[in-house]
């Protein structure tokens, strides 16, 4: 983030609000011309620190609105069967996020799905991909927070 400023972070934190806000709106709140807010966002798309613009939209609305936190035990703990599973799960549109874990569990990943005869569904595809040690589900009761918001480094002297 070589080159990142004050300006930038407030930019940032602008978009990551409302990415639909204009930029005539941006380079205001920011108090910078149109076309400097705008260089401003073509560096920091160019840099890939803003990787895309998305819509939110509401699981519940749509139809998907159960969120189960899904834990894995690797089968074996080679390349391999890392690609495969990586493979089987990329294929997997109900799972929304991945990760490769430090301690007790191997992977964990976020699913979402209409109820838990489709969150089966998604289990048994898991399953059938690449021998797993343990699969373990838990299922979301209530959302308390939840943001796609990154933290954003402060100016000094803000709270």
């Amino acid at each position: 983030m070589n080159g990142t400023d004050t300006v930038d972070f407030r930019i940032l934190a602008l978009l990551q609000d409302d990415a639909a806000r204009s930029l005539g709106e941006i380079a205001a709140a920011v108090s910078l011309s149109q076309n400097a807010c705008w260089r401003r966002i073509r560096r920091l798309e160019e840099d890939g620190v803003i990787q895309k613009r998305v819509a939110l939209l509401d699981p519940a609305r749509l139809g998907v609105g159960t969120t189960v936190f899904v834990t894995v035990r690797a089968g074996e703990h080679s390349e391999s069967w890392l690609e495969r599973f990586t493979a089987a799960v990329r294929k997997i549109p109900e799972i929304m996020e991945f990760y490769r874990m430090a301690g007790d569990i191997d992977y964990l990943l976020k699913i979402q799905v209409a109820d838990i005869p489709a969150y089966d569904r998604v289990y048994k595809q898991l399953i059938r991909s690449v021998p797993l040690s343990d699969v373990s589900g838990a299922f979301a009761m209530e959302t308390l927070k939840h943001t796609t918001a990154l933290p954003l480094p402060r100016p000094a002297g803000t709270a």
